[in-house]
């Protein structure tokens, strides 16, 4: 099961320097509008250290980590939901996406052009945001025209659609993304979800800092407040030194640099696991024989669907599921005496995956 993040900004915003170093790649990159056409994408290691615990006391030919894919959409300007900048092209690519992370600029750099030659975090937020809005008003006038009709021979679901889609409509005519509608039934997310508005999506503001020291200026600060009213997360980093970090190959000196530069991790990490908590994911892992694994799956996924999640024929065929937690491997340091301690659980079809699950799977096919 596949989750991506799309890279959005403005041009210049560093958009694209953040990717090459998020993704240990040389994606290209200039300080002039437009430098990325084709979205670039890679595939990411969400960093987790139960992975290295399990490890120490579960012996395993290979350990594989879960992983996010994040895609490099280009530069946004102005305009873009009228075809401004190849914009049309650049939404298109951030509908794909199943979560938006916003790199915004909150540093100086006389070197580097601003497209509206001042930095404003806040102004630079609320031109992406609006462009998206208006894609999505112009999304929702032309399914409303067709829904509306049907509601009015008495169909019972198009007059549940016309209702979400006119609180969607109240809220972008109030320059309030998608995101922000609440209230809505589980039949009616499902609606908003099936629509793809790009202003529907879950947003992490990254703020690319020059330096790593600085990450609660006063431009951060604006972000951060502009998160707080629209439910989205935040991330402050350098995105230069992030570069120069990744690009030390040996593993102590790349940990003597962030020491250097106060570093107790890289900005990279919080972001792919910003990332990873704002999709609402959760990891399960497998343990022994040839890997430990981290396991990707959405919330509340019940056992089954994290079987299927390995194959779709441990889905399919599946018996029961026998599972334990990390704490008491860490205390009883194997599986054996997990399970002479009577830790091991056998869950059934009904049991929700916990976050940090260890599970072996039944099944019959």
């Amino acid at each position: 099961m596949g989750f991506t993040c799309g890279l959005v900004g403005l041009p210049n915003a560093g958009k694209s320097t953040l990717f090459g170093a998020l993704t240990r790649t040389k994606a290209q990159a200039g300080n002039y509008a437009f430098t990325t056409i084709e979205p670039n994408s890679g595939i990411v290691p969400v960093p987790d250290k139960r992975l290295d615990t399990i490890s120490r006391h579960i012996k395993a030919d290979k350990v594989v980590p879960t992983t996010m894919e994040f895609v490099d959409i280009a530069g946004l300007i102005k305009g873009a939901s009228k075809g401004e900048g190849l914009g049309n092209k650049f939404l298109g690519h951030i509908r794909e996406v199943d979560a938006i992370a916003h790199v915004v600029r909150c540093f100086e750099d006389s070197n580097v052009p601003h497209v509206s030659d001042v930095i404003d975090p806040a102004s630079d937020i609320d031109t992406i945001n609006t462009e998206l809005m208006i894609a999505d008003m112009e999304s929702l006038d032309r399914r409303k025209t067709r829904i509306e009709k049907l509601a009015k021979s008495g169909d019972k679901e198009a007059h549940m659609q016309v209702e979400v889609l006119a609180k969607l409509s109240e809220a972008l005519d109030q320059n309030q993304p998608a995101r922000t509608v609440t209230g809505l039934n589980d039949e009616q997310k499902q609606l908003v979800k099936s629509l793809t508005l790009l202003s529907a999506k879950p947003v992490l503001y990254i703020c690319n800092v020059m330096d790593p020291g600085d990450t609660e200026n006063e431009r951060v600060q604006k972000v951060k407040k502009i998160a707080e009213q629209d439910g989205s997360s935040v991330v402050a980093l350098a995105g230069k030194i992030e570069g120069e970090i990744m690009e030390i190959e040996d593993l102590e000196e790349q940990q003597m640099f962030m020491e250097e530069m106060g570093l107790a991790e890289t900005g990279l990490d919080r972001m792919i696991s910003a990332g990873y908590g704002l999709l609402k994911l959760v990891t399960f892992f497998t343990a022994g024989g040839k890997e430990n694994r981290a396991w990707t799956i959405p919330k509340n996924s019940k056992a089954p669907q994290a079987a299927g999640a390995i194959h779709t024929d441990f889905e399919k065929g599946f018996i029961r599921a026998e599972v334990y937690n990390l704490e008491d491997l860490v205390q009883h340091k194997s599986e054996a005496a997990i399970k002479d301690a009577g830790k091991l659980r056998v869950e059934g079809k009904d049991y929700v995956v916990q976050d940090g699950d260890i599970m072996h799977f039944r099944f019959n096919v």
